[in-house]
């Protein structure tokens, strides 16, 4: 009974977390076009530097978070940086300068582990053959979030477009202090392990993580597909803006609907689909949805058929539970904060790469004196990213030792 609640409130948590990003990613472009005083074009570059600066920090104090989990437990953890995202949300939400919003996402990368600490709190209190399940229940909450967010964003959008900042704030607020009330403690003395500097930076836990058997080839394969996959919040309204002529209203919308069908696909298909075809083909199932999807978003002109297409391209969420589910079972139970961190430092990795590429890639294409206007370029090069993974992941070794201690 005490997993379960502490599993209800981490989905809690992880909504509650969704929800506040959701409520901005609508408005962002407005918000840069007006504190820029430029174009949506330059608005796109800038939306890029401001998610790179969070990822950078998100890199370098991911793995270090992490392993701070593994010794001094998630509940700190969480609660620390549920406190700075509260914090970060009100200071762009009075921010008349860029440089204020780029400050604000430095100190919010410094801090931000909700999610990774999240997967390792799932990982404390679920079975190994009930990992996949649960981490698809993360994404279905985050899901859940995503449905409410963009739509009460949009709405918020239409009355001040710094009004879905100060909600978010809000919504972090509510969450911390949801979180001191009922959150307990998983890391106990027998998995508390030693945090020590020289294991806490992203080197040394990237090499720690990847001696474990078969684990370095999964790594990889999350770093590719997570820069292929981060072309959605990278250029999604600016993409929806250009190809289309969506406002705010409509991208909260595109995004709300996106987000149902991820809940419908992380809380019911993930356990189905790994039973039935196991976490290995389940993931590449998902590849070969993403590849085609992407090239589908690459090259539609319809309004219509980019919506229609969402309960499709949601299947591809597969992929990531099944992967971390696979290295989950892979790492012993005294590194999974430490495992959780450097799949974190991955994935901020992906969010310095691919907002920089995916952006860039989107001006260049939308620019006044584009030789050609294509909007869904950065869809077309996630859809090459993708081709790189499945084959990398078809190429995986058969046999997969058990997870050994680390000390």
């Amino acid at each position: 009974m005490q997993n379960r609640l502490a599993l209800v409130f981490i989905l809690i948590t992880v909504m509650l977390d969704a929800i506040g990003i959701g409520l901005i990613a609508p408005v962002m472009p407005d918000l840069l076009e007006h504190v820029t005083n430029s174009s949506l074009s330059n608005a796109a570059i800038w939306g890029g530097v401001l998610t790179t600066a969070f990822a950078v920090m998100q890199f370098v104090c991911g793995p270090t978070v992490g392993n701070l989990s593994d010794r001094f437990g998630r509940r700190p953890i969480l609660l620390i940086s549920l406190a700075f995202m509260a914090g970060n949300y009100l200071l762009m939400a009075l921010a008349t300068s860029v440089w204020v919003l780029l400050i604000g996402r430095i100190l919010s990368g410094i801090a931000s582990a909700t999610q990774s600490t999240a997967s390792a709190y799932i990982a404390d209190i679920s079975a190994p053959d009930q990992r996949a399940k649960n981490f698809g229940y993360i994404g279905a909450g985050f899901g859940v979030g995503f449905t409410l967010g963009p739509m009460i964003g949009g709405m918020l959008a239409t009355i001040d477009i710094r009004a879905p900042f100060y909600a978010a704030a809000l919504m972090a607020s509510a969450n911390f202090i949801l979180g001191v009330l009922v959150l307990p403690e998983t890391v106990t003395d027998l998995i508390r392990r030693p945090f020590t500097w020289a294991r806490g930076n992203p080197l040394a836990s990237f090499r720690a993580i990847g001696q474990l058997q078969g684990v370095k080839r999964l790594l990889i394969i999350y770093l590719i597909y997570s820069v292929a996959f981060w072309v959605y919040p990278s250029v999604w309204s600016y993409y929806g803006k250009a190809q289309f002529g969506w406002d705010t209203w409509m991208v909260g919308l595109s995004l709300a609907f996106y987000g149902f069908c991820m809940i419908v696909v992380q809380a019911t298909m993930i356990a189905p689909a790994t039973k039935r075809f196991g976490e290995h083909r389940s993931a590449l199932l998902g590849m070969l949805i993403d590849l085609c999807t992407y090239i589908f978003y690459g090259f539609i002109t319809s309004s219509f058929w980019a919506i229609a297409i969402t309960p499709i391209t949601v299947l591809g969420g597969l992929v990531m539970p099944s992967l971390q589910s696979i290295m989950s079972q892979a790492t012993p139970d005294n590194a999974q904060g430490e495992l959780q961190g450097v799949l974190s430092s991955l994935n901020a990795v992906a969010m310095i790469l691919s907002p920089l590429v995916m952006t860039a890639t989107f001006s260049a294409f939308t620019a006044p004196d584009a030789a050609i206007h294509l909007p869904g370029a950065p869809f077309l090069l996630s859809a090459v990213l993708l081709v790189v993974c499945v084959a990398i992941h078809v190429a995986r070794p058969r046999a997969t030792a058990p997870a050994l201690p680390l000390g």
